[in-house]
């Protein structure tokens, strides 16, 4: 009778030990579910959480930042490098990489500005030939990438080569100035600057590319998984081949939208600024994995990098340091993109 009495006691207790775990993990539930919930939402909205916590901070260090006058400053200095990104966010959502950006805008300026100064073509035709000096530059490394196996990193390297020395031949290494079409690029339409319409016009063709059309949801199954795209009947080559091609495109409109801003046509414009592209696309949340990627990440991306350089002039500090700030940026962009292929 003891044994029993013991055994329905242990039962009793068994079950209360249960009644109240379940009723605590009752009462948890919904607390992780809004954890888990803020957290996804953070891995989504992060690059727009750090632009507004960077855009507090430089308005607490130097007033002067909110003002019109330096928004619109800072909008005019990130349109070429966010130009340039979204472009480079399609090479990217496909688990490629476009060093060669900056070259071949540099390259597409020169060849619009040569196009008016010595052949002596209309202004306007500058407007047409930039981008599709550009389309042409970046058709070549995608044909190089699909068709001849190259890999991209080796073959937008040597297009980077070789659209700068293009660049120093058809210039003679010497700045062209650009015609009026090209220059008004550079001045404003009422209060906003030409660059930020530009750049939002950017913006809007990136995110209905990628959002509302078959080659762009196409782009994130390549990235995905390029084999199961294949077997799935995408046409794998000439995809990655256009997707090389308008990044370049849109190298030529950011060559344009520089060469606006100078009023002249730099051999050596935009040098390193694909750099600049390749951070704003990761900083915005696409992995360098591919399969990931929008046209809003990429477009705070660039907006973040250029609220940083803002401030820091703004806050007189020198060119290098800068140079280091951003680097760093760059490299805690890139080392949160592997924790979250890691999780």
């Amino acid at each position: 009778m003891s044994a029993e009495k013991s055994a329905e006691k242990s039962a009793e207790k068994a079950e209360k030990a249960a009644a109240r775990s379940a009723k605590a993990e009752a009462n948890s539930t919904p607390e992780r579910s809004r954890l888990r919930a803020f957290t996804l939402w953070l891995a989504d909205n992060g690059a727009l959480v750090g632009l507004v916590l960077v855009c507090v901070v430089m308005f607490i260090a130097t007033p002067t930042f909110l003002t019109t006058q330096n928004l619109l400053n800072i909008g005019v200095q990130a349109a070429v490098v966010a130009v340039l990104a979204f472009g480079m966010t399609f090479v990217i959502i496909t688990a490629g990489i476009d060093l060669s950006v900056g070259s071949v805008a540099a390259l597409s300026a020169i060849c619009a500005g040569w196009l008016v100064a010595t052949a002596g073509l209309p202004g306007p035709i500058a407007l047409l030939a930039a981008p599709l000096v550009g389309l042409l530059a970046g058709a070549v490394s995608g044909a190089a990438i699909a068709y001849g196996k190259l890999p991209a990193f080796i073959a937008t390297l040597a297009m980077l080569s070789i659209a700068r020395g293009l660049a120093l031949v058809v210039s003679g290494g010497r700045p062209i100035e650009m015609p009026p079409a090209v220059s008004a690029i550079g001045r404003s339409i009422g209060p906003v600057p030409v660059p930020i319409i530009v750049l939002l016009v950017a913006w809007g063709v990136t995110a209905f590319i990628l959002n509302r059309t078959v080659f762009g949801r196409s782009l994130y199954a390549i990235g995905g998984n390029e084999e199961a795209a294949r077997l799935a009947g995408l046409p794998v080559k000439r995809t990655k081949m256009a997707v090389y091609a308008l990044a370049g495109l849109f190298s030529g409109v950011a060559g344009l939208v520089l060469a606006g801003r100078l009023a002249s046509a730099q051999p050596q414009a935009a040098s390193g600024y694909e750099l600049d592209a390749i951070a704003a696309v990761v900083i915005g949340g696409a992995s360098l994995a591919g399969g990931s990627g929008r046209a809003l990440g990429t477009l705070i991306g660039a907006l973040t990098l250029a609220v940083i350089r803002n401030g820091l002039n703004l806050l007189n500090v020198t060119a290098f340091w800068q140079q280091v700030v951003i680097g760093l940026v760059i490299a805690a962009a890139v080392g949160i993109d592997v924790l979250r292929q890691r999780r």
